[in-house]
């Protein structure tokens, strides 16, 4: 199981294709903060709530100063219906190698209906405008998730 973060650690670098198949890094990040949440798999009914709820509140979350990056473990063409079907404005990254996300804690051992299974966890780290952590979430809930976070930031 790979290791959690946590405050005050430095966030992983890394850069991964989005939807469009153009390279995202956190680096291309510095000096703002970022949002970095891990969700299982496009187009499936708790992912979907999560990143209409990112969508819904981008520009709130950009006014406070942060960006939003959401990784899975799909490919480029699969985050790009997502994208079109569900009208996500959220940047949506894949990771089919799953490097990243357990380089985060985000892929590892967890309960899925009583069962341990191996997959990802759904987890949200919140990255300062010098790269480190300031908040790492794990096993969150797709609803309600991200007004917790806007609650919780003061935003």
């Amino acid at each position: 199981m790979s290791e959690r973060l946590q405050q005050g650690d430095t966030a992983p670098a890394f850069t991964l294709p989005d939807a469009d198949g153009n390279e995202v890094s956190l680096a291309d990040h510095k000096g703002r903060k970022v949002i970095v949440y891990f969700y299982p798999a496009a187009l499936t009914p708790g992912c979907t709530k999560q990143a209409c709820d990112f969508t819904d509140n981008l520009a709130v979350l950009a006014q406070a100063g942060y960006d939003v990056i959401g990784v899975s473990p799909d490919k480029p063409e699969k985050l790009a219906k997502f994208r079109e079907q569900e009208h996500l404005k959220v940047t949506l990254v894949g990771d089919p190698s799953k490097e990243v996300l357990a380089a985060y804690g985000a892929f590892g051992e967890k309960k899925l209906y009583g069962k341990t299974v191996t997959g990802v966890i759904r987890s949200t780290v919140i990255v300062d405008e010098e790269g480190k952590v300031e908040r790492a979430l794990y096993n969150v809930k797709a609803t309600g998730h991200v007004a917790k976070i806007i609650k919780d930031l003061g935003i």
